[in-house]
């Protein structure tokens, strides 16, 4: 209920200080009814390239694959770097060697690796998104109590049965954390990386709309990010929710 209040004073707000009185000219941010004809012709006869739906599933698809892949490997890497002092003596180096540079800039060496299409958006989204799953899976397995691993050791628990059984649920918390961070960054590098080279995507929404002075749909293009974000932070959240529903007592 709150939150539909707030929406409905942003909305207010926005066509009092657009359409309204006219604080703010169209030609810098468009009135709700700009937005909404824009919305129109996008779903209906197409901008970009594509209509509003091809290019959200482009768009989610891209970034499904790469938080997919990223958050597999960047969880696998994590734990295992937490549990042994010895993979982390040998990955922690590179890790942070690489660890520093910007997502983004790896944009034109994937372009001259993979060429434009979306094994390169792929690359970068799985740089962008690995990080995080990494940095939060590994400080999950040292926040685990110490008791509990010599609990486990007691009790003879190692190997595959350690991770399964100690390791994954006690460090489940802070993966979830990294997760959603990796998503954050999944859709945010996903938009930079279609400003280049992409032939449908939001990302190209935007490139095109700026290209044309196109305000409304810039913000239509802004929106679509958003609510596909929300939704699929949303999807991670129901997920978490069954994975701890010891959290949620």
């Amino acid at each position: 209920m709150r939150a539909t209040a707030a929406l409905l004073l942003v909305g207010l707000g926005w066509q009092l200080l657009t359409a309204g009185f006219g604080v703010i000219s169209p030609a810098r941010f468009p009135a709700p009814a700009a937005v909404a004809a824009a919305f129109h012709q996008i779903v209906f006869d197409g901008y970009a390239n594509a209509t509003l739906q091809e290019h959200v599933l482009r768009s989610v698809a891209l970034v499904t694959m790469g938080f997919a892949i990223s958050s597999a490997f960047g969880v696998f890497l994590g734990l295992a770097m937490g549990a042994s002092r010895t993979v982390e003596a040998l990955v922690n180096p590179v890790f942070l060697l690489l660890r520093p540079i910007p997502p983004l800039a790896w944009i034109p060496l994937a372009i001259v690796w993979l060429g434009l299409g979306n094994s390169a958006k792929i690359m970068v989204i799985f740089l962008a998104a690995f990080v995080p799953s990494v940095i939060n899976s590994q400080a999950g397995v040292r926040q685990i109590d110490r008791p509990v691993f010599e609990a486990a050791a007691m009790l003879g628990v190692r190997g595959t049965r350690l991770w399964r059984e100690v390791l994954i649920p006690g460090a489940l918390p802070s993966i979830f954390t990294g997760l959603r961070l990796s998503l954050q960054a999944s859709w945010t590098t996903l938009v930079a990386a279609e400003l280049v080279g992409a032939i449908a995507g939001l990302g190209q929404i935007l490139n095109q709309a700026a290209q044309d002075i196109y305000p409304a749909m810039i913000v239509v293009g802004m929106a679509s990010v958003a609510v596909c974000g929300w939704i699929m932070t949303a999807g991670l959240g129901w997920i978490e929710r069954r994975a701890m529903p010891w959290r949620t007592l």
